[in-house]
């Protein structure tokens, strides 16, 4: 197929849903399929997909996210010149509506994919008021396209219900060799003024609104009142980094990581903790289990799909932030409960790779491709992929 992709945001920018697509771009390529990557971010050296980088500005407030200007007469342009076979529009912003607007001109097939809660976003950036206008947006953008793809069957099935369209489930895969126990370094332990006995808290994202991470800050604040050389680690960039830093001097922050420091620090750590409200899923929480960490989580995305409390991990119910306190306590404390839920975790996702979630992908968009969309059942393989 020729598939043309169109995001706001794309490797090498440092977040869950670039690193997403990445991983089904390289499947794609792999696969023989011809991408065509059309977005405003910076483009990556060596990239095997064809990007096309078009115009842009930096989201205020918010340093490293830009968003797409309209460019409905560029898109409907290139696209006739060179008809892609289907296009799969990643993000909601301008860009992405106009790839929407570009694509019913043309008669292209369409697929959609829902990345991200912009609606809850607004809470957290004195737009609330703002947030049934989000949701009539969202609503009106993912019904113009043929299908929506969603990282679990519990959200598919909300838009489902919310009016969203035809709504297909896309799970989210780990690579295991890259995040693995194996590459935890007692160096970097040391590093970080850890003695032996110690717990290493450690969270890996955006250090954003939000993200909630008043709770977490309030969860190892509580570990910390019995382990008083508790480190809580940060790994990641945003607009409440500085401020953070300032009032917990404290805290590690190790600025954005990749490839091999990134796994080193996953693994390197005791627990992890991702108190977020408003991921529609969080790949972070699939990489801290295949590193070996126990998690403590609220029940919703990655957590919901592929933790099972006190077994792998532990998960406070959806918002309750006293029980999320009181469950990162118990997991500190006890260390060999920890370490066997770790263990779990690793198992648990083990099997979950990408190019079994690339072939998926590939799948649904070929049924776009031939006008032939329609629910479609998940493969037994996939049923608990998320």
């Amino acid at each position: 197929m020729h598939i043309a992709l169109v995001s706001e945001t794309y490797r090498p920018e440092a977040n869950g849903v670039a690193m997403t697509l990445g991983k089904l771009v390289d499947h794609l390529a792999r696969s023989g399929h011809t991408v065509d990557v059309i977005t405003p971010a910076a483009r990556e050296p060596g990239d095997e997909a064809n990007v096309v980088t078009v115009p842009g500005l930096d989201l205020p407030g918010y340093p490293g996210v830009r968003f797409g200007l309209p460019a409905v007469r560029r898109l409907s342009s290139r696209w006739h010149h060179e008809r892609p076979d289907v296009v799969y529009i990643a993000t909601q912003g301008p860009l992405g509506w106009a790839a929407v607007r570009a694509a019913r001109r043309l008669q292209l097939p369409a697929v959609s994919g829902y990345h991200t809660h912009f609606a809850d976003y607004s809470h957290h950036y004195g737009l609330g008021f703002a947030a049934p206008l989000l949701e009539g947006y969202l609503r009106r953008f993912h019904r113009r396209t043929a299908l929506t793809l969603a990282p679990t069957p519990v959200l598919a099935d909300q838009l489902r219900r919310a009016g969203f369209g035809i709504v297909d489930v896309l799970p989210r895969g780990v690579d295991t060799a890259q995040f693995s126990p194996e590459h935890r370094d007692r160096g970097l332990r040391a590093s970080w003024g850890v003695m032996p006995g110690t717990n290493v808290v450690l969270y890996v994202g955006r250090i954003a609104a939000e993200k909630n991470l008043d709770v977490a800050v309030r969860a190892f604040r509580a570990i910390q009142a019995s382990d008083p050389h508790a480190r809580f680690v940060f790994v990641g960039d945003g607009p409440l980094r500085e401020s953070l830093k300032e009032r917990h001097p404290d805290f590690i922050f190790t600025g954005t990581l990749t490839g091999d420091a990134l796994a080193e620090h996953y693994a390197s750590a005791d627990m992890f903790l991702f108190p977020s409200l408003t991921d529609t899923f969080g790949n972070v929480v699939m990489e801290a289990m295949a590193s070996g960490l126990t998690v403590v989580a609220f029940d919703s995305g990655a957590a919901a799909e592929h933790i099972r409390s006190f077994s792998n991990g532990v998960v406070a119910p959806f918002g309750d932030a006293d029980r999320f306190v009181a469950l990162s306590i118990l997991m500190a404390r006890e260390a060999r409960l920890r370490q066997r839920f770790g263990a779990m975790a690793h198992c648990r996702v083990r099997h979950h790779a990408w190019d079994r979630v690339g072939e998926r992908f590939a799948g649904l968009l070929a049924m776009a491709a031939e006008r032939r969309v329609s629910t479609v059942p998940e493969r037994p393989h996939l049923a608990r992929a998320g």
